[in-house]
């Protein structure tokens, strides 16, 4: 698909508006993953502004996200409430805790969301959201909005890896496209 900025492959054969929306996605989620290209654990683990953020965090934020809609997607629970306690750590590299352990993750909770999407019939199906403080109201979206959020997420944490990365040792997104190995 033109319109990439990498050279990005889906795991699974969808054509129109599915290929366009999973296509997007996995760009921003390999942009993401530029951002980790060549970083220590803790380098990974180091705040490099005023914010709690960290490049380990977001990578763990943005996996156990991917996990979270699959299973929102699939359980479709009417009667869903979001768990505050999730976020306990959500954005922390523990210890015990690896980059390349969450890398993996992270890719598979992609390719299981691609499965899923390739084969649901409609991405007008309607899928119940969570309620939570932020969302007091059940809110019913289409699989297609659930993708375009999760796009708007994954984008928005991959500029503020960008940022955490730039901070660290200067290397940009952009700048490490040009410069580095070809991506897949």
């Amino acid at each position: 698909m033109a319109g990439t900025y990498t050279a990005v492959t889906l795991s699974v054969s969808v054509t129109g508006e599915k290929e366009d929306l999973l296509t997007l996605l996995a760009d921003q989620r390999a942009m993401f993953k530029v951002t980790l290209r060549d970083i220590t654990v803790e380098q990974a683990r180091r705040r490099t502004t005023v914010s709690e953020l960290t490049l380990g965090g977001l990578l763990k934020h943005l996996t156990k996200g991917d996990v979270a809609t699959l299973k929102e997607l699939r359980e479709r629970d009417e009667n869903a409430v979001f768990d505050m306690s999730q976020l306990d750590g959500a954005y922390e590299l523990r210890e015990d805790e690896s980059v390349a352990a969450w890398l993996a993750a992270y890719d598979r909770a992609a390719a299981d969301l691609e499965e899923y999407v390739a084969g649901v019939g409609s991405l007008d199906d309607l899928i119940p959201q969570p309620t939570a403080p932020w969302q007091p109201e059940r809110e019913w979206w289409t699989i297609r909005k659930v993708l375009l959020h999760k796009l708007r997420e994954t984008a928005h944490h991959c500029g503020h890896a960008d940022i955490i990365r730039e901070a660290l040792d200067g290397q940009s997104t952009m700048a490490a496209l040009y410069d580095g190995p070809p991506l897949s």
